[in-house]
């Protein structure tokens, strides 16, 4: 089902009103979970049926963990069963197909399970069946009696396809909670709003342009090649945006508070600020349970305990993003950034205590933007040829290819992106006109209807075909 449809949204709005017509919270409960797997089962029937095994597996495991003596060993067998099921669904061509390779046997048979599965969302359930786990083993929370709460809380259909990444400890109590309709509707609709917005408005204009930079790399010149730089990061950030608008706004309808993704990222002055900004769920689920959990387990190692557990973490999170070289890179240069910062804070604190304090935040924003930029190359890239090709016409800066590529989407796009841009500027950097800005918005009811309307009307002239998202992939 394409949820940048009307056909979608004014599916959902029906839903809610059925959600608050159901007094008894327990028929909400299940109500919600009954839509969620129809959602689900709108791609595929086999995916549902798995999806609400893994569920029951997860959930048996996590209610024998409570009070066992064996808690460890269930929680080792849930671990592996896991990522056995993650690597057979998103990596066995990757991992398994060259290992059966070499004792010449055929893999086929492992690439067809996830043909027949179409293992949307697995990267994203599986974090968090794993984070469930992981906190009942460590007693932060009890096991969910109520299975089907605890199914709710894996097929959820705002955040099944790209998240939020869930804590069970933040998901649960809230569905023992009576909701009120008033309050969370209007919220919901205001988030639902804006996430349209972002990704048909923006995003959708500016995909074309990054695609064709990674499809036409063998003719595009060295500065078509350096836009695309600069723009993927604001394709990516405003589509993954849109759709966690689109899922907090739809949770919040029915009650429900989703974590939080992004922070506006791009005024990060480095990149270890910058990834407590950016795609906040997943880096602060990798932070908890990989980072931490392997400094600690390598204490022993003292100084080097830290380094060695950034890189696994971030190589891992790479590779959370895909099967192949690319990501794994990619998780490398993030590793590499944090730690170049971590070794050098304080030469680059003496450096910069001269210049000031715009000066200062401004570069490191440029910065941070433009390494970002570039890693992207290898988050985009199909393969490490086309990688390398993109990175060598780079040095062509002074080439430009002007009839391969019509630029009036692209502009459009970027149009509405500054905009929203300087508004977290002014969030950001200069608070009392900020406040003014509230104050005004917050006053005057002609002004939000008449952006809201010119919203609406833009989103809806701009609709167009299917619309999938970039994070939709893993």
């Amino acid at each position: 089902m394409d949820i940048i449809s009307i056909y979608f949204v004014a599916l959902s709005l029906l839903s809610v009103f059925i959600f608050y017509l159901l007094k008894n919270n327990k028929y909400r409960i299940i109500f919600l979970t009954l839509l969620s797997c129809a959602f689900i089962a709108s791609f595929s029937l086999n995916l549902l049926i798995y999806v609400i095994a893994y569920s029951l597996v997860n959930y048996f495991i996590g209610l024998k963990m409570s009070g066992s003596a064996y808690k460890k060993h269930l929680f080792r067998t849930g671990l592996v069963l896991n990522l056995i099921q993650l690597i057979i669904l998103k990596y066995a061509d990757f991992t398994l197909s060259p290992l059966f390779n070499l004792i010449n046997v055929n893999a086929d048979f492992i690439l067809q399970i996830s043909e027949i599965i179409i293992p949307l969302g697995v990267s994203f359930f599986t974090l968090q069946g794993i984070g469930y786990l992981f906190n009942i083993k460590q007693g932060w929370e009890k096991p969910e009696k109520n299975v089907i709460r605890f199914i709710l809380y894996i097929v959820f259909y705002p955040k099944f396809l790209s998240g939020p990444i869930e804590r069970s400890n933040h998901f649960l109590p809230q569905l023992q909670v009576a909701q009120n309709f008033n309050e969370n509707v209007s919220i919901g609709l205001k988030l639902i709003l804006s996430g349209l917005f972002r990704k048909v408005i923006i995003a959708n204009h500016l995909v074309a342009f990054v695609n064709h930079g990674y499809t036409g790399v063998e003719t595009l010149g060295g500065l078509n090649c350096i836009l695309v730089m600069l723009i993927q990061p604001l394709y990516l950030y405003f589509d993954f945006s849109g759709y966690t608008n689109l899922a907090l706004g739809f949770a919040k309808m029915y009650g429900i508070d989703l974590l939080p993704n992004f922070n506006r990222p791009f005024l990060s002055v480095n990149m270890t600020n910058f990834w407590r900004r950016f795609h906040i769920s997943l880096s602060s689920w990798f932070n908890d349970y990989v980072f931490k959990q392997t400094s600690f387990r390598l204490r022993k190692m003292k100084s080097y305990a830290t380094v060695i557990a950034l890189f696994i973490t971030w190589v891992l999170f790479g590779i959370w993003h895909g099967a192949g070289w690319n990501f794994m890179l990619l998780g490398f240069l993030q590793a590499f950034a944090i730690y170049y910062e971590y070794l050098t804070k304080r030469r680059r604190a003496a450096i910069f205590s001269r210049l000031p304090e715009i000066t200062r935040k401004w570069t490191g924003r440029f910065f941070t933007y433009c390494f970002y930029g570039f890693s992207l190359i290898f988050f985009f890239s199909p393969d490490l040829t086309t990688t390398f090709k993109f990175i060598g016409n780079l040095k062509n800066a002074a080439t430009i290819t002007l009839n391969s590529f019509h630029f009036e989407p692209l502009l459009f796009g970027l149009f509405f992106a500054i905009i929203i841009l300087i508004i977290e500027v002014i969030q950001e950097d200069v608070e009392d006109l900020f406040l003014k800005i509230q104050k005004l918005w917050a006053q005057n009811r002609l002004i939000r209807l008449l952006v809201y309307y010119l919203a609406t009307f833009l989103i809806i002239t701009q609709l167009s075909g299917k619309s999938s998202f970039v994070y939709e992939m893993f």
